[in-house]
């Protein structure tokens, strides 16, 4: 068995971290896999400090190191390899202030300094050296000095006037260099800043191959870096991620370019014809092109030049575009040297200048980009997993504006882009930004439209901004509140068996003494008044005083009751119940107080038979009946109706619902509606509602409710059917 070779380790400078850095450098570093034969895991260093630690430690195979950092690891790594700008492997820094307010080396002294990093090379450590040896101490120098992080954020401090000067890296110490660079980073703005003093040079930064590589990796390494800008087969590009041309291989005290090496496949080739595909002009770097020889092709027919295999494709992309007058591009395969190649070629008309006699050409430009090719589908893969990623991700300025936003944060926050930075996801995003999270704090949450989600918030450094995967995890927030509630339950029940067993003795004698005191209250009564004397009737008010209390101990008896069925099911009589005569038995309890405030309304369907307690679904149905009634006011009576209904529900269910007119309730209200203790009227105990939850689920039925506010109330008892094929019970309907 074949056993795979470890990964190589290359590690980033920070600098190097966001947007399409991410991209750049792990298609290069599966560039480097493809042509070393030996996989390559990127990672981003969090800061030079740590990449540093890295290397001292001997962590890493392959890193990209600052100026200071190159020069300090040479001596003990296999080699390093200089980055080459502008056909220079070292630079300057230029000190750049705003063009209104010019300044000197003379003038510095008490300005204000924006710096980029403490580790930064051209950003900090060479003008600061720089300014050192012209007897410049920067702690002297400056009346204030300040870190950015990045050149764009330096610069845009002066701009801003928030700070004096600022430094940026220059391949060559002269102003319209130093324009260009600017240009990168502070786009058309580059024309109100100015740069008024150039330091020494510095070897550039580069590429660490570490002593941790065998010595064959490192020289297969150094032959792949260095010869990646002439026979990379179109991964030029992947040179931008260190702003680079290429790489040399350093050697103090100035290193010579690398030998130039034969390509023997990669291809570019640039050609101008006439209208009867003729070669005017044709350059390949190498003198050939597709195998053959193209020195001496002036006045030859392209097809010639380059084989019929080759050059039909090009001749007819030339003679398309001559004829529609607007160029052209296409990409097509060949063999060549027994290879597989990729090949992209574009045709642009040159039309004559005006005047001229001169007849229009054809431009041609072709280039292998066999391996840029391949890795197109990584490319694809890293670019669509914004677009694929199945949650909504979304990315925000610091100051709400939205920048970007996935499909899926579209559809599921379709008022993103109405709301805007006022949208409740973007506000919290914002806030969480603000306030600063607390290491092993728990991400935001956002409730929107009864869904809860939770937002991952990551911060962006250039441009700032924040990144934000939205999760939808209601499921879980249900799972957590039923857990919860089931762990308050069980804790509540805890509490009630403990005071309704507390409660019970003290009740019993109570009652039983309060019998004893009515009875010997009547007897002394009676017998007062067979003897003719008056005080027998001023007993009948303390006899009423103790029915009072009575029917106090009563209450507290039911109140215990209610609370040990909190605790257990009770015990109970399971038998067949007939629900429309308990209904109406109920009604007919709070007839009374129905009278003053709402019309009756009664729906009674035919409903099969259910297995219950009769005395217990009785206490159900007036507990619910009474919070309806209870919801309407009297001085609504006329407008005020309370619907009881029943019916068999399409499973076979028995339903009962009971909907008032009243009030109705909130949101929070209506969450609550069945905790035991939670009530939002003063006299009431709380417990009504979630003893007949307890009841109707010990049943093995659900108690649900819906409610609007100003609009009203409906409870839903369901019920099992007994299994038994009687018929079901008769029902009436009216109104009342």
């Amino acid at each position: 068995m074949t056993i795979p070779a470890a990964p190589l380790r290359f590690l980033l400078s920070p600098s190097l971290g966001e947007v399409k850095e991410h991209v750049r450098a792990e298609l290069f570093g599966r560039a480097l896999a493809q042509r070393l034969g030996r996989p390559v895991v990127v990672e981003l260093a969090p800061s030079y400090e740590a990449l540093e630690r890295e290397l001292v430690e001997g962590r890493v195979d392959l890193a990209w190191g600052t100026a200071e950092q190159c020069t300090a690891f040479e001596p003990e790594s296999r080699a390093v390899l200089r980055a080459v700008r502008a056909g220079r492997w070292y630079y300057h820094a230029a000190l750049v202030c705003r063009a209104e307010r010019p300044l000197t080396l003379e003038t510095l002294k008490g300005t204000r300094a924006a710096w980029v990093a403490p580790r930064s090379t051209g950003g900090y450590l060479l003008p600061v050296r720089h300014l050192q040896a012209r007897g410049h101490t920067a702690s002297d120098t400056f009346h204030e000095e300040r870190f950015h992080g990045t050149y764009r954020k330096a610069l845009q401090a002066v701009l801003a006037g928030e700070a004096d000067v600022a430094t940026i890296y220059s391949s060559h110490p002269e102003e319209n260099t130093v324009r260009a660079y600017l240009a990168e980073h502070v786009g058309a703005d580059e024309r109100l800043l100015i740069p008024f003093e150039f330091t020494e040079p510095t070897l550039a930064d580069g590429l660490i191959l570490t002593s941790r590589l065998q010595e064959a990796d490192a020289a297969a390494l150094v032959s792949i870096l260095t010869t990646l800008a002439v026979g990379g087969a179109g991964l030029e590009p992947l040179l931008g991620l260190f702003d680079s041309e290429g790489f040399v291989l350093s050697s103090l005290p100035v290193p010579r370019p690398p030998p130039l090496r034969a390509a023997r496949h990669t291809e570019y080739l640039a050609a101008e014809l006439d209208a009867q595909e003729r070669c005017m002009r044709l350059w390949t770097p190498t003198g050939s092109a597709f195998g053959r020889d193209t020195r001496h092709a002036e006045g030859r027919a392209l097809e010639t030049v380059l084989g019929p295999e080759a050059g039909a494709a090009l001749v007819a992309l030339a003679r398309a575009a001559r004829h529609s007058g607007v160029g052209g591009r296409v990409e097509y395969r060949l063999e060549v040297e027994g290879d597989t190649r990729w090949y992209a070629a574009e045709a642009t008309v040159r039309a004559p200048a005006p005047g001229s006699t001169a007849s229009t050409t054809t431009a041609l430009l072709v280039r292998d980009v066999t391996e840029l090719r391949a890795l197109e589908e990584e490319l694809y893969r890293l670019a669509s997993f914004p677009l694929l990623h199945p949650e909504p991700m979304l990315e925000v300025g610091m100051d709400g504006a939205l920048r970007y936003a996935n499909p899926a944060a579209h559809t599921a926050f379709p008022d993103l882009l109405v709301r805007g930075a006022g949208h409740p996801l973007v506000e919290a995003t914002l806030a969480w930004a603000k306030r600063g999270a607390e290491v092993g704090e728990s991400p935001p949450t956002v409730q929107l439209g009864g869904r809860h989600w939770e937002l991952t918030v990551a911060l962006l450094l250039d441009p700032e901004g924040l990144r934000v995967f939205a999760k939808n995890v209601t499921a879980r927030k249900q799972m957590e509140a039923q857990l919860f509630k089931a762990d308050r339950m069980a804790a509540l029940g805890s509490l009630a068996a403990a005071v309704g067993h507390e409660m019970n003795n003290p009740l019993a004698y109570m009652l039983a003494n309060l019998s004893f005191a009515t009875e010997e209250l009547e007897r002394i009564r009676k017998a007062l008044r067979e003897q003719g004397s008056e005080l027998g009737e001023d007993l009948g008010d303390v006899e009423e005083a103790l029915g009072e209390v009575r029917d106090g101990a009563d209450r507290l008896k039911t109140i215990v009751q209610d609370l040990r069925m909190l605790s257990r099911a009770p015990p109970e009589q399971r038998e067949r119940v007939e629900l429309v005569p308990v209904l109406e038995h109920a009604l007919s309890l709070v007839r009374g107080e129905l009278r003053h405030r709402a019309k009756l309304e009664k729906d009674f369907r035919p409903v099969p038979l259910v297995d219950g307690d009769e005395g217990r679904l009785g206490q159900v149905f007036l507990n619910l009946l009474l919070n309806a009634v209870q919801a309407m006011s009297e001085l609504d009576a006329a407008r005020n109706v309370l619907r009881v209904a029943t019916y068999t529900g399409p499973g076979g269910e028995v339903v009962v619902e009971v909907q008032d007119t009243g009030v109705g309730m909130a949101p929070e209200v209506l969450a609550r509606l069945f905790e035991p203790f939670f009530t939002t009227r003063p006299a009431s105990t709380g417990l009504g509602l979630s003893v007949s939850h307890a009841i109707v689920s010990s049943l093995g039925g659900t108690l649900r409710a819906e409610s609007r506010e100003g609009v009203g109330t409906t409870l839903t008892v369901i019920l099992p059917a007994a299994p038994s094929h009687n018929n079901p019970s008769p029902s009436g309907r009216g109104t009342g």
